[in-house]
């Protein structure tokens, strides 16, 4: 079958550059969708994009969909000939509508009878056909939350669109996509090389562009080029940049011809501290900072210009000029903040909303200092240094810093409490607060950091499931979820012995300290019981990204565990009693008995009447669940979950011999009764750890 190379190309406005991966991706996700439900054969799909264009190229493309055989089935026999054999007007108007008689169809016999059939031959469409739409379905469903309309036309897309390319091999389609018709021109760079080019074929692509119009469309490859020249400059320089992958991502989108440069910085701006002139470099200017061995920022900044230009020093030069102000900002605001100490700033927290149910700032700060309290004694933390951290842990809100450069909180606070002669640990606390701010970040370091940063995560999500606003589908304004997972991280990583129900309800007393809440402890278990399921929720999806089944987790969930170390040790118990070969039976056996006993009116006995026991089956049970019960009990006491149910798998040949020898609903009501509450015993063993009858095998 011949074969072809495929080439769309949609030349536009500057994209956004911090959607133009999603936008690239997308486009070529929606297309492997369409090629493959056309059931079109090709070789590879590779999309490029740059600020100006999103493109796809498909190699060895089928020209033509396979013909192929479609059985059209009809009536029944039955159905399609009345009791003299002629045909019933259901069978005429069904072999009309395939143009064929009657008479000409076939007959396919299956176990529910025999029924009329037409094996219809389809002729396979040709790519040039199919191409078109394909490509104008693939970007109506890329992921644009605004699209915008321009000039007269009635077309929508993210940005307004200059060129439209569908190149088949050689042969230029026919094609009017986003309100373009189809054409063989490609622009080029806006300051360099060609600007505007024609392509000849689809093999051009992306080579064309970059030899005649100075433009690496080819995404990938233009991010390694800029990572492998930041980091030749600066080693030139003696220094290893920072290539924080956000900014590289963002600077690769925002330049077609990347052409790497080396700035300077006065030397006095060094003073400041280096995150604060960091955030400035990245964040507003899209510099890449620049460190020496030992991590001290230097006095240089790398930026990646969109041009060769024939005065490179003149780029560089009007890049420092544009720095500097925001440099010395930075300074003038350090040095402003210095002359007030963070406890001076108190009470401005009093003029900040933190929501208007729950208060301002400041009882948000009694709040976390009293909870971190609480926590650091918990924990054998410092109490006094939690409680200090708690009471400065968001004045820094408060700082000219903070309120220009806004990712500075908490860095700044460490910072500043350093400079007013604060105790090591509180200052570190200060910074630590936040952590972890993202999947995968640190965690706080000290026990004071670590009591401060739960406090406060917990203050939000009490105060806010307080006032009845949990998250909803995709919606978190105040990042409970991530708060949640935070919690859990800490508590679980630094093996803390914190119980999630305890702190919850200690935090809901603050807040009814305050009369922020309800006073009434109904009203105030219910809350502290929907935070502790909001977070419990979280292990959920934290336990499935580390390779954990979904039925080991809701084993552990049913019985629900709220000391987060707790659980997680059980999890991995399960885990790994989930291997032996006495969890199947033993899952189902559990299940059973759930089954028996839930169907049980009225309590069951705690205690087993041994002069009760008749079947030597139950009696043999009776006396190992004894045995285990007693072997065990330590180990629960000491969370060894893994060996108790090592142990509790010695249960299973007893339990089967058990179910096969023993009828448990007797006719006697007293030997039924005990053998329910043997049943119970038994129950319970497994439920100390789990409910391991939901495990899958």
């Amino acid at each position: 079958m011949e074969q072809q190379t495929f080439l769309v190309e949609i030349g536009t406005e500057e994209l956004p550059p911090k959607a133009l991966r999603t936008l690239a991706e997308s486009f070529a996700a929606n297309m492997v969708d369409s090629l493959n439900a056309a059931e079109l054969p090709y070789g590879d799909l590779t999309w490029f994009a740059s600020p100006r264009r999103l493109a796809i190229k498909v190699s060895a493309l089928a020209a033509q969909q396979a013909d192929k055989i479609v059985e059209k089935r009809g009536p029944a026999v039955q159905a399609a000939f009345d009791a003299d054999g002629n045909p019933t007007k259901a069978a005429e108007g069904w072999a009309r509508s395939n143009g064929i008689t009657v008479a000409e169809a076939g007959r396919i016999a299956t176990d529910k009878g025999e029924w009329l059939l037409h094996k219809a031959e389809v002729k396979g469409q040709s790519a040039a056909e199919l191409l078109p739409q394909m490509v104008s379905d693939a970007l109506a469903k890329l992921p644009i939350p605004k699209p915008m309309r321009w000039g007269a036309y009635d077309t929508q897309f993210i940005r307004p669109v200059q060129t439209v390319t569908l190149m088949l091999g050689e042969h230029l389609l026919p094609a009017t996509t986003l309100g373009k018709a189809s054409g063989n021109t490609l622009l080029g760079h806006r300051f360099m090389g060609e600007q505007v080019l024609t392509i000849e074929h689809a093999e051009q692509y992306p080579t064309l562009l970059e030899e005649q119009g100075k433009v690496i469309a080819d995404y990938e490859r233009r991010k390694a080029k800029i990572v492998a020249d930041i980091q030749a400059a600066a080693a030139e320089i003696g220094g290893h940049a920072d290539l924080d992958d956000e900014l590289l991502e963002e600077v690769t989108s925002l330049v077609e011809w990347p052409v790497v440069l080396t700035a300077s910085f006065e030397e006095k701006f060094l003073a400041v501290p280096a995150e604060a002139l960091v955030y400035t470099m990245k964040g507003d200017q899209k510099y890449f900072p620049v460190y020496d061995a030992e991590g001290k920022l230097l006095p240089k900044f790398i930026f990646v210009s969109n041009l060769e230009s024939k005065d490179p020093a003149v780029v560089i030069a009007g890049n420092e000029k544009v720095v500097r102000p925001r440099l010395a900002d930075a300074e003038f605001f350090f040095e402003t903040d210095k002359k007030q100490t963070l406890e001076s700033l108190l009470p401005r927290l009093e003029t900040v909303l933190f929501q208007k149910q729950l208060g301002t700032l400041k009882d948000k700060t009694d709040r976390i200092q009293a909870l971190a309290e609480h926590i650091a004694g918990l924990i054998g933390a410092d109490r006094a240094h939690a409680a200090r951290a708690g009471q400065l842990s968001k004045c820094d809100l408060m700082t000219n810093m903070v309120f220009e450069f806004t990712d500075t909180q908490g860095i700044m606070g460490m910072h500043y409490a350093r400079h007013d002669g604060e105790a090591e640990a509180v200052a570190i606390a200060l910074n630590e607060q936040y952590q972890p701010r993202f999947a995968g970040d640190e965690l706080p370091s000290s026990g004071v950091a670590q009591a401060l940063a739960i406090a406060d995560k917990m203050d939000s999500l009490v105060g806010i499931f307080g006032i009845g606003q949990p998250p909803k589908a995709d919606k978190d304004p105040f990042a409970l979820r991530r708060a949640a997972i935070g919690i859990l991280r800490i508590a679980v990583e630094k093996a803390l012995p914190l119980d999630l129900f305890d702190l919850a309800a200690f935090s809901y007393s603050l807040f009814a300290e305050q009369e922020k809440l309800d006073a009434d402890g109904k009203k105030g278990a219910e809350i502290c019981n929907q935070v502790v399921d909001f977070m419990l929720g979280r292990f959920r999806a934290w336990y499935q990204e580390e390779g954990f089944p979904a039925d080991v987790i809701q084993a552990v969930l049913a019985v629900r565990p709220t000391r987060p170390v707790d659980f997680d040790r059980r999890v991995k118990a399960v885990q790994h009693f989930r291997s032996l070969d006495a969890a199947e039976a033993l899952a189902a056996a559990n299940k059973r008995v759930g089954n028996i006993l839930a169907k049980v009116e009225g309590p069951i006995a705690d205690q087993v009447d041994a002069a009760l026991l008749q079947d030597d089956a139950e009696k043999v049970l009776a006396d190992i669940v004894a045995q285990v019960a007693a072997k065990v009990e330590p180990m629960f006491a000491a969370g060894d979950y893994q060996n108790a149910l090592l142990a509790l798998a010695d249960l299973r040949e007893p339990v089967d011999a058990f179910f096969e020898a023993v009828m448990v609903n007797a006719e006697d009501p007293a030997l039924r009764a005990n053998r329910q509450a043997l049943l119970k015993q038994l129950r319970q063993l497994f439920m100390q750890v789990a409910d391991i009858s939901l495990l899958q095998q």
